[in-house]
């Protein structure tokens, strides 16, 4: 991200061309177009001859999909104006006639400050006067809010940011973790993206306390179904964090030169390196690769119910007690289980009454856990070393059993590592 450079007014010399604008040049009372600004002069950042004729200067930030490597949209910076109201629309504003003059037709990233969207549409119109002159429609545009929001601008805030949804624009929220936002806005808002604040990026993974806060925002922003965008990348050990919390659009200087231009098309995204993660290797697959089907029975079932679940295929080797939302509540282990029912008077004490009385503590695992660490969770209560492991989603569903064999003759089966 480029620090704006202080100028008394935005330059440029001459209109944009008619043929990017469908209904010539539009004047609202009160804003000057950049292209009528007269120019500053004695300024700081008008030394280069380039920035002084062609308006003010612009960095293009390509935002790049990890998975594929390709440039998904353009972030747009330019300067303001020195001295400007919290509500200036000067830098966005110069950013869409930047895109326009550089024929960027991707979707673009356009910075606003929030104070703009919470003073209301009547204080936008310089940004829709600057979209219909430069021939771009606000459904390729995301508009990533910056700056601090207070609790009593919310209702000021969501209106302003449903007018800008009527009318095609893609809302975001920029600088979340360093920046004066509400969780609670996000949730209320549902931004298409979230960008993490760069303070956070540029100390990660060094800093482990940041790198925490920064992977809680993602986990958030995936239950509100948001994307995540990561900026400032400089290094592949903040690359290789990144992907490890499951963000799939990044941008920075690891990706694409300051000087980077629309035109340039691809950039480098360095290939994962798989010694990143030995211990994921070493840990073996997933349990959900060996999962089988349970037998379920509700938590409320008998005896007898369970007998007949045995009874109707010789390959069960337990039932798992589910609730009204097949969540596992106990299991029952096959051998164990015949063995009590077959004692003196067993199936006539026993067979009538609710099962969960003779059933034992289901061991959950959740689907993504490795191998390893299962065969671990297995070994802890001698006893039942070799009781199914019951496999459950996100909310605790059951998915299936895994026998304990299963486990340990796949390891068996790999070849040593030396």
């Amino acid at each position: 991200m480029s620090v704006p450079i202080p100028l008394s007014a935005p330059v440029a010399t001459s209109p944009p061309s008619a043929e990017h604008s469908p209904s010539g040049p539009f004047t609202v009372s009160g804003y000057i177009p950049a292209w009528n600004a007269a120019p500053a002069t004695g300024m700081p950042g008008h030394d280069d001859p380039q920035a002084s004729t062609s308006g003010p200067a612009a960095v293009f930030t390509p935002v790049v999909d990890l998975d594929t490597g390709g440039v998904i949209a353009v972030q747009v910076t330019t300067e303001g104006r020195y001295g400007a109201h919290a509500t200036d629309l000067t830098a966005t504003v110069n950013a869409v006639h930047a895109a326009s003059t550089e024929e960027a037709r991707l979707p673009l990233v356009l910075s606003i400050p929030a104070a703009a969207v919470i003073a209301g549409s009547a204080g936008l119109a310089p940004l829709n006067e600057a979209m219909r002159a430069g021939g771009r429609r606000p459904r390729e545009v995301i508009l990533v809010l910056e700056g601090d929001i207070h609790t009593e601008d919310r209702p000021h805030l969501l209106a302003g940011i449903d007018g800008l949804r009527a009318a095609g624009y893609l809302i975001a929220f920029g600088g979340l973790g360093v920046s004066q936002l509400p969780l609670d806005v996000l949730a209320d808002t549902s931004p298409y993206v979230i960008m993490i604040g760069t303070q956070l990026v540029d100390r990660i993974p060094r800093d482990a306390r940041r790198g925490a806060l920064a992977e809680s925002l993602v986990t958030m922003a995936r239950g509100i179904g948001a994307h995540v965008l990561a900026p400032g990348i400089r290094d592949e050990s903040q690359l290789g964090a990144i992907r490890s919390w499951g963000i799939r659009l990044a941008q920075g200087p690891l990706l694409a030169p300051h000087d980077w231009k629309p035109s340039h098309g691809r950039v480098h995204v360095p290939v994962p390196i798989p010694e990143a993660t030995p211990m994921a290797a070493l840990l073996g697959p997933r349990v959900q690769e060996f999962l089988l089907p349970a037998m379920t029975v509700s938590q409320n079932a008998s005896a007898e119910d369970v007998v007949n679940a045995f009874g109707s295929e010789s390959s069960i080797t337990s039932v798992i007690l589910v609730d009204e939302y097949q969540r596992p509540q106990s299991m029952i282990d096959r051998s164990r289980f015949l063995l009590f029912m077959a004692g003196a008077y067993g199936h006539a004490l026993h067979a009538k009454k609710p099962a969960h009385r003779v059933a034992d503590t289901a061991r959950l695992v959740p689907k993504t856990t490795p191998a390893i660490a299962a065969m671990q969770l297995a070994g802890r209560e001698s006893e039942r070393v070799y009781d199914d492991l019951v496999v459950v989603d996100e909310v605790g569903r059951c998915l299936g059993i895994v026998h304990v064999s299963d486990l340990i003759r796949h390891v068996a089966n790999q070849p040593a590592k030396v």
